[in-house]
């Protein structure tokens, strides 16, 4: 009776649970179809999740309109956000911290990046003689954009060496084109950029690479732990509000990480828009090959590369706090979580 007793308990137990199943994974429909995307630097291969989302139709079948404004860099896609005319950032997770320090409150809630995917490197003509960082004193070094991430990286290498951002001269000049043509001609002396950009300066022997963090080899080297990157991040209230509509985000970017593992180098071709191969489409599939196990896998952010990430920004901005900064508030895992379940990431 005892045994017959227990048995009858499972059953009913495992028929609710079946009978539940089905309600908790149900997902509603997103509170806000049409969202606007900003982003600094579509076409580097570090927003290749969401260009990969995009381009397949991903962000359509959750129910989504999606706009995506391209800036130059990280820093003005943020303040497109900050000013109202966006609603989400695809960009360096850093940026929550930072906001956060200056009290304004953002969540990161997928991964797209594991790995900060920048390289950073001397112009050959202009700096035969290189020796080391401290060579770079008095020089303009190349980022996409002023307060982006290609900075943050610079000012990484610069501080390792003693040297202040201060010592040096950043000048903006994007993630395409635009940076291989302020190198070659001479704008800047130095880079810090992501690829395709870095590896076509690489590849003809126009740069030599002194800082890298495209494998995470390099960056546990530079970082001394995990530093994730690219990801979709929004206001605190923006997440709270529209719960369904980030979780539609987020299934779209899982839906395309997982697309990617298994991606071959005709599918890239297929899939990215032709100007982003900025001409040279082998040299964009090396580009690929050498950042590919940045990308993330299933969109979950690390907590140790969140506080890998805090330990960096205060290693050069004594304006960041770390026992100030609450890294909780920072980024969330329950929606990445939910798309890695659904699309066995």
């Amino acid at each position: 009776m005892l045994n017959l007793s227990l048995g009858r308990r499972r059953f009913v137990a495992l028929a609710a649970a079946a009978v539940a199943a089905p309600a908790l994974r149900a997902q509603g429909r997103p509170e806000k179809s049409k969202v606007s995307i900003a982003v600094g630097g579509k076409s580097a291969i570090y927003y290749l999740p969401l260009t990969v989302a995009e381009q397949l139709g991903y962000f359509k079948s959750e129910g989504l309109d999606l706009e995506i404004s391209d800036f130059a860099g990280g820093a003005p896609a943020l303040q497109a956000v900050l000013a109202g005319s966006a609603d989400v950032v695809s960009g360096a997770y850093e940026h929550t911290i930072n906001l956060q320090s200056r009290n304004q409150v953002f969540q990161a809630f997928v991964l797209q990046g594991r790995a900060p995917q920048i390289a950073m490197g001397v112009s050959i003509r202009a700096m035969p003689q290189y020796r080391g960082v401290a060579d770079l004193r008095g020089k303009k070094i190349g980022v996409s954009a002023p307060g982006s991430s290609t900075n943050m990286v610079a000012n990484i290498v610069l501080a390792r060496a003693g040297l202040k951002a201060s010592d040096v001269s950043f000048v903006g000049v994007g993630a395409s084109a635009g940076a291989l043509a302020a190198l070659r001609s001479g704008q800047v002396d130095a880079m810090s950029n992501t690829d395709p950009v870095m590896t076509m300066l690489e590849q003809k022997s126009e740069v030599r690479i002194i800082s890298d963090t495209r494998t995470l080899k390099g960056t546990h080297e530079v970082f001394g732990g995990p530093m994730p990157a690219a990801c979709l991040f929004a206001p605190m209230e923006f997440v709270q509000k529209n719960p369904n509509t980030c979780q539609a985000l987020a299934n779209a970017i899982v839906h395309g990480l997982k697309w990617l593992q298994t991606a071959g180098p005709s599918d890239i071709i297929k899939t990215v828009p032709e100007t982003y191969l900025l001409g040279d489409r082998a040299l964009y599939l090396a580009s690929f090959n050498k950042v590919r196990e940045a990308i993330a896998t299933d969109g979950l952010l690390p907590e140790d590369g969140a506080r890998t990430a805090l330990k960096a920004l205060a290693s050069f901005d004594p304006s960041i706090k770390g026992d100030r900064i609450d890294l909780g508030k920072t980024y969330t895992n329950d929606f990445a979580r939910r798309a890695k379940e659904r699309f066995k990431a």
